[in-house]
């Protein structure tokens, strides 16, 4: 407490009942939550149950850009790379951002193989099954076709490559004195050559 004032006497004694929260509902909505993921997974069959293919991105500001994680949607590029038209890829349940840029070749690599790997796993249903269109699955690959439950290609998280060594014998040239000394230098030139310059003058009259 600060100063001279009342000390804390809080009067919670009138209507308290009103003003707790309580959960008794938890076990309900635990319930229709699950009978809510199934309605979808229904709806949606046999289509994957988490929905479409996200790029792996890298997360902003410099605090969080070393952990990959799902972004919105595959850019232009990616998607021309992959050899997927950007109207057919949200028909075969492949997300598209138009905004997104590719800042370097790595991330752009990363998803255009991210691609490959999904185009090589898809089963494309034909819409009529007497009459299937050029890039739909066989009769067979329909037949055996599951939903799938668990995540659509995970992100793995790359391996740490940083080696941690001990520090050898202390350097020769120390950088921070060598920078100081480096900046001293520099800002004391013109002055000490005014010196050197002086002193010389001072010894040829000296001589004369």
């Amino acid at each position: 407490m600060k100063h001279n004032n009342q000390l804390p006497n809080q009067h919670f004694r009138k209507d308290w009942q009103i003003h707790v929260k309580t959960w008794f509902n938890q076990p309900g909505q635990k319930k229709s939550r699950r009978v809510q993921r199934i309605k979808k997974a229904a709806a949606i069959a046999p289509r994957p149950i988490d929905g479409l293919l996200r790029p792996a991105v890298r997360c902003p500001t410099i605090k969080y850009n070393t952990k990959l994680r799902a972004g919105r949607g595959f850019s232009l590029e990616e998607l021309k790379e992959a050899g997927v038209s950007r109207k057919v890829a949200r028909t075969i349940g492949i997300a598209v951002d138009h905004r997104r840029r590719n800042r370097s070749v790595e991330s752009l690599q990363a998803n255009v193989e991210r691609l490959a790997e999904y185009k090589s796993k898809l089963i494309v249903f034909p819409k009529k099954a007497n009459k299937p269109k050029k890039g739909d699955a066989d009769a067979a690959a329909v037949a055996g076709a599951t939903q799938l439950a668990g995540a659509l290609l995970p992100i793995a998280q790359p391996a740490v490559t940083d080696v941690s060594r001990k520090i050898g014998a202390t350097p020769v040239v120390h950088a921070y004195a060598a920078l100081r000394k480096a900046r001293s230098d520099a800002r004391y030139k013109g002055i000490r050559e005014k010196r050197a310059r002086e002193k010389a003058e001072e010894e040829a009259n000296k001589k004369k």
